[in-house]
């Protein structure tokens, strides 16, 4: 069961193995969900109170987005652990449909109140600062610590080349439903002189193309949980040569990681049940009033909200995510933190976008998948590097620090871009005054 939800939720289980499982009492669980994350839940009653205030008493943007933002990672992590506790208690299935939901909660929540506020940009730029996010500065962080910690001279880490194979291959495919929109409205504003006509084709492109990348991510929940139960791995299980009771899981023989003993719960069903949703309850309040300071942040601090969204709020939705994965790098277990890392990637790139661009169908916004082809031009660059650097199935600190420099010269490259982020768009947007 532990290896089947690992697979399609990339995060460290909290819980106790068989060998010493207490009994799980309503007392117990309390206990658990506080002392668990106990720093954590510290941080939460301190800023969520503070961000609230900051938002009802007109304090400055700043402050409000400040404190909202510091409100909703202790958040955050709470709403990881109770995901997984949930998930411990409903088996592999419906756990796997709970993570998938939960997953990206915050982002998803996120998008939808900028996606109401209209600020469209805000949304695009933080589904490609997720993935970028994921992809660069966590995984690069992963190799870079588990690389040098425990410094070991000539040190590298071993994991499975067939998961991430699967995992970059469906990152191509996502690179392909972002690249589609963006080719043919700049197709379309070259042969047609009516922008609304390219706007209504390029929308009804993005929903069909949403479309698809849910049923594909239907798809890989069927591989993982059905298929292919053994994660991602595509080679069935077979004997292992020194011990027939030993079956190859894709772990190396050398260096690699072991399976890790099932896990129990540590709450009861329905206080995980009800730790969820009061939680998301609270972020989808604290992500209401950090949203409506975006605007107000952007003025007073002189960033542009592009530069927010690719850069800023993706840190607030991943930041549970991103210390599973650097812990388990610095463990050796290089396995769950590519799937932490590209896994999240995934369900950004296949569940959150087109459940955004859907929503906005619903409401009436014209959101759709056209990135710009600035931003789809940075994103095939970021598949192609973590591809190349993944594909041997071994790495070091040296790879780590290439993502993390990758992640740095895209950062200072959205700074000082306009808000536009597509040069044509400005060209386009001139030609139309002076016509």
């Amino acid at each position: 069961m532990a290896s089947e939800r690992t697979a399609l939720l990339p995060r460290q289980t909290q819980g106790h193995t068989h060998s010493d499982v207490p009994e799980v009492t309503v007392l117990s669980s309390l206990a658990a969900l506080w002392q668990s994350n106990k720093l954590f839940n510290i941080a939460a009653l301190i800023f969520v109170p503070l961000g609230t205030a900051s938002a009802r008493l007109g304090w400055a943007d700043t402050w409000i987005f400040a404190l909202n933002f510091c409100a909703i990672i202790p958040l955050a992590k709470m709403l990881d652990f109770s995901t997984d506790q949930l998930a411990m208690r409903t088996g592999p299935t419906i756990g796997g449909l709970l993570n998938a939901t939960f997953g990206n909660a915050v982002e998803l929540i996120l998008s939808v109140f900028a996606l109401r506020e209209g600020l469209l940009d805000v949304v695009k730029a933080s589904i490609i600062g997720s993935i970028l996010s994921n992809l660069l500065l966590v995984l690069g962080f992963c190799f870079l610590f588990g690389g040098l910690i425990p410094f070991v001279k000539n040190k590298f880490q071993k994991f499975d080349v067939d998961k991430a194979n699967v995992s970059t291959g469906l990152l191509v495919l996502t690179f392909l439903g972002f690249l589609v929109p963006a080719v043919v409205r700049v197709t379309l504003e070259d042969q047609t002189s009516d922008p609304a006509d390219s706007v209504s084709r390029v929308l009804a492109i993005s929903r069909g193309i949403a479309f698809v990348l849910l049923l594909s991510y239907i798809a890989l929940l069927v591989f993982q949980l059905y298929t292919n139960p053994d994660g991602l791995l595509v080679t069935p299980r077979r004997p292992h040569p020194a011990n027939p009771r030993l079956a190859h899981s894709g772990t190396h023989e050398e260096g690699g990681e072991e399976e890790d003993e099932e896990e129990e719960p540590i709450t009861l069903a329905w206080i995980a049940l009800l730790s969820l949703a009061l939680t998301t309850v609270v972020i989808a309040f604290s992500a209401e009033m950090l949203v409506g300071s975006v605007e107000g942040l952007s003025k007073e601090a002189h960033i542009s909200e592009v530069f927010i969204g690719i850069i800023i709020l993706p840190i607030v939705g991943n930041a549970a995510e991103h210390v599973t994965a650097i812990s388990s790098a610095m463990r050796d277990k290089m396995d769950l933190s590519l799937q932490v890392a590209v896994g999240s990637a995934l369900q950004i790139a296949l569940l959150v976008a087109p459940a955004i661009v859907l929503s906005g169908w619903a409401m009436d916004k014209n959101m759709d998948l056209d990135f710009g082809l600035f931003s789809t031009a940075i994103l095939f660059v970021t598949v192609l590097v973590v591809n190349s650097l993944i594909q041997d199935g071994r790495t070091h600190w040296l790879e780590g620090w290439m993502l993390l420099a990758a992640y740095f010269i895209i950062a200072i490259g959205f700074y000082y871009i306009p808000e536009k982020t597509e040069i044509v768009n400005v060209v386009m947007s001139v030609l139309a005054s002076r016509s």
